[in-house]
């Protein structure tokens, strides 16, 4: 003989349970669409982005970094603001300094704030008349910039002057221990190869190792001037300086040729007066018998000036 199991019956049917919940959930819903529905004032935070900073100033970290508001609305609309608050744009261009804080007028940018987070005139209030914001005055100084441009000539060809940068300096701001030790900045290294004409560009600024600084601009123009160039030469006399009163000096060679390169343009302009060499005799008695000749004036227009010969030898007449 078997034994029959029994089944015990549930004690709320399932159907009415469920109907049961269904309207506990309608009813939940209901009632909390009802309140959210209602009117409500409460402060809502918005969190602050300051833009339009000058560089010379920082804002400090214990400045404000949001805006207290109390709105009247809906409670829908009052929760989505606090959950997804939208960011307050604080310009800073339209502040006063007063001391080491600037003052954003709340008063006359009630405006502009009621448009940034698209709330009427009549729902909202100003829980305060002005932000103090603190900030720091930085250094400013300008500095000198110095090309990293490795420039390579087409055989025949040449500079008619150095590389020019524009600007060739650069205004920066950062803290004064920094800045006074600063005396110029690079610019990043490029090499141009084969130059046979005019050349120009933009490079960046070499900022490693300067985070710590703001640079006003971060990149500079580059240009240079090119043409073919041809070599000349001019014989020159020799110029004996700081010679004794009571003494004879004889040189030789007393005269030298000098070597130079010019623009094709300009080789008729260069004129062998334009050239100076010397041969200090002050420096004889740290030699065996010769000095040296240097050239101490060239033309504007010449580049790579080199001699033939540069030790003069030298007797002394009794």
């Amino acid at each position: 003989m078997q034994d029959k199991t029994k089944q015990r019956k549930p004690l709320i049917k399932k159907g009415p349970l469920k109907t049961f919940l269904f309207f506990l959930a309608f009813s939940a819903f209901v009632w909390i669409f009802v309140q959210f529905s209602k009117q409500y004032s409460e402060v809502v935070g918005f969190p602050i982005t300051y833009v339009n900073v000058p560089k010379d100033k920082i804002i400090l970290s214990d400045s404000p970094n949001s805006l207290d508001l109390r709105l009247r609305d809906n409670g829908i609309n009052i929760a989505f603001r606090k959950i997804f608050p939208k960011k307050l744009m604080i310009d800073i261009s339209e502040t006063t300094e007063d001391g080491n804080s600037l003052v954003y007028d709340l008063e006359k940018q009630k405006q502009a704030i009621r448009t940034q987070l698209n709330i009427d005139y009549e729902n909202v209030n100003f829980l305060q008349e002005d932000l103090k914001i603190k900030f720091e005055q930085r250094m400013v100084k300008n500095i000198p910039i110095i090309s990293d441009i490795d420039l390579s000539f087409s055989v025949g060809y040449s500079a008619l002057e150095g590389i020019k940068l524009v600007p060739d300096s650069v205004t920066m701001s950062g803290p004064k221990n920094i800045l006074d030790t600063l005396k110029n900045v690079h610019t990043r290294s490029l090499k141009i190869n084969n130059i046979s004409q005019d050349v120009k560009g933009t490079i960046k600024l070499n900022t490693t190792n300067l985070e710590k600084l703001t640079f006003y601009s971060e990149e500079v123009q580059y240009s240079l001037r090119t043409d073919k160039f041809t070599e000349g030469k001019a014989v020159i006399p020799v110029e004996l300086i700081n010679v004794p009163e009571n003494m004879n000096v004889v040189i030789f060679p007393k005269e030298v040729t000098v070597f130079y390169q010019v623009s094709l343009k300009q080789f008729e302009k260069i004129n062998p007066s334009g050239f100076k060499v010397v041969a200090d005799f002050q420096k004889a008695s740290n030699s065996d018998g010769y000095l040296l000749a240097q050239i101490v004036n060239k033309p504007q227009l010449v580049n790579n000036v080199r001699l033939n010969e540069q030790k003069i030898q030298f007797i002394i007449r009794r």
